[in-house]
């Protein structure tokens, strides 16, 4: 009994014992209080007069501040770290662990003592200064909360390989039921489908939907003025919810659903099989319907779905008409090609902007990008990595003419304006090294500048001599050359011995070289 730690009430019955005379061995021997501590008890008890049988007997208040004034109290020895229990304490506040604060001491204090000191140091301070919650009341269909607990690994379903997943769980505030579903991530697109099924799953909305500042809900987390996720807002606003997001670190706030992740992971997830996501999925809503919708509740002491399905499902909001549609927002940045990424597809945005930040929204079906609150471009979703989708008029109009404007094109547009040009393009594609899609696109173009007959006479000529080339039409046009009499037709000798005879000339078709004048040199006084 050397240790044993003794309440007032205690020495109050002792004391009680010894004013109708008992023993200091009768009172050891009944187990109340050592024979060594009655004795010292006893002698106190004489000095206060309160073994007299006329004098009442005191309270509590008063043997506690005798036993205190006597000074009779064990001291306890001073622990190494009092000098630091200033510091120590800040850290309990900033929520740093004792294992962490341990170390703290060693490396910088030079703190030799074990960690079991620091362990109970730490307690002793938060049993000094305990920290009450109080527990959160909700109205039915007021809120529900909502996390992502780690799920099960499970297998990819075209790999085979080993897979982690998420489990996505949303519970009402109120009845405490919950709908689950097993997720392979936590973009923005797979939260708010979630949130979709869960309300489908309940048949209504509730009021508010109390979250953490995970990403794909809360772009910049603030305690004030907390910046929600563009895509997330949208949601909401269609539903007709209110956006509740916790404290930063001070997931308390949504303890039912922290509860019921834990539930899930502890009750459902162990010993199981899953085979694919659609198999895990199947088995947790047959086991929210059957075992945990059927328990019996910890705090509610009712079962879940009996609450849900006898008070919460007709006071929840109705769902739209109409469900809104799922959209993901995102900036995005306007390449040098005229397309932004999206996912590993690209989408075309006009030319104008390149260089420049839109806001890319997209759906199941469709991706629209956006300057501001300006549509700039529409899209049908593109399924595959790597696929593009380009709209003619984003492009710079030197490019759409060289997409567009390809080699059927030329040949037909060649045919209209005469048979001469016509020949000279495809003898232009007909080339086995160079691609002179260019080339055809400019020959073509210079019947805007000197009109279809200047042309047709310009590739006629440019025939004549066996030279089709888009140079050589250009210069017979410059020159005028298209305007002279055709060349007469080249000798027997020549076609024999050339075929077309590009070089061969008889004498009547040559013309003498005159040589160009001399300069002439400058004269005295004159500048050179």
């Amino acid at each position: 009994m050397a240790n044993r730690r003794f309440e007032m009430h205690q020495y109050r019955n002792v004391l009680v014992r010894m004013r109708l005379g008992e023993s200091n061995r009768k009172i050891a021997k009944a187990g109340l209080m050592g024979r060594a501590k009655a004795s010292s008890f006893r002698e106190l008890a004489v000095q206060n007069g309160w073994l007299d049988p006329d004098s009442p007997v005191p309270d509590e208040a008063a043997i506690a501040q005798a036993l205190g004034s006597t000074g009779r109290a064990t001291p306890r020895a001073g622990s190494s770290l009092e000098r630091y229990r200033d510091e120590i304490t800040r850290w309990i506040e900033l929520g740093i662990q004792g294992t962490t604060i341990h170390e703290a001491l060693c490396r910088k204090h030079g703190y030799t003592g074990h960690y079991s000191s620091v362990r109970r140091f730490v307690r002793g301070i938060r049993k000094a200064n305990p920290q009450a919650t109080v527990m959160l009341e909700f109205a039915p269909a007021e809120a529900a909360q909502v996390d992502f607990g780690k799920g099960p690994t499970i297998p990819h379903p075209l790999t085979g390989e080993p897979q982690s997943t998420w489990v996505f769980v949303m519970t009402l505030a109120w009845s405490r039921h919950q709908y689950a579903e097993v997720v392979p991530d936590q973009k923005v697109s797979t939260w708010l489908a979630c949130h979709r099924r869960a309300f489908e799953w309940f048949g209504g909305v509730p009021a508010r939907i109390i979250i953490d500042n995970a990403k794909c809900a809360i772009v910049r987390a603030c305690y004030h003025d907390p910046e929600v996720q563009r895509s997330y807002a949208e949601l909401a606003e269609g539903y007709g919810f209110l956006i509740a997001p916790c404290p930063v670190q001070d997931p308390k706030k949504k303890g039912r659903v922290e509860s019921g992740v834990k539930y899930i992971k502890r009750s459902f997830l162990p010993l199981r099989e899953f085979r694919s996501l659609a198999d895990a999925n199947r088995q947790i809503h047959e086991w929210i319907r059957s075992t945990a919708g059927n328990r019996l509740h910890g705090t509610t002491h009712e079962r879940p779905l009996t609450r849900f399905a006898e008070v919460e499902r007709h006071v929840l909001r109705p769902l739209p008409d109409v469900p809104p549609i799922i959209g993901v927002w995102t900036r995005v940045k306007l390449h040098g090609n005229c397309h932004v990424t999206f996912e590993k597809a690209y989408y075309s945005a006009p030319f104008r902007l390149v260089r420049q930040t839109l806001w890319l929204r997209a759906t199941p079906s469709t991706v629209e990008l956006y300057l501001d609150h300006e549509l700039v471009a529409s899209h049908p979703r593109l399924a595959r990595p790597g696929e593009r989708s380009t709209v003619a008029d984003h492009l710079p109009p030197e490019a759409v003419a060289y997409w567009m404007q390809d080699p059927q094109w030329c040949l037909k547009k060649a045919r209209s304006l005469g048979p001469a040009t016509h020949e000279l393009i495809e003898r232009l594609f007909a080339h086995r090294v160079l691609d002179n899609l260019r080339a055809a696109q400019g020959v073509i173009r210079l019947a805007q500048r000197f009109g279809p007959e200047r042309l047709e006479a310009a590739c006629r000529r440019a025939l004549r001599f066996d030279d089709p080339r888009y140079r050589t039409v250009k210069t017979i046009l410059q020159k005028g050359l298209d305007q002279q009499p055709e060349p007469a037709e080249p000798s027997a000798l020549a076609e024999a011995y050339t075929g077309k005879g590009r070089f061969c000339r008889d004498a009547t078709q040559l013309r003498l070289w005159d040589p160009p004048p001399a300069p002439q040199r400058p004269g005295p006084g004159e500048p050179h």
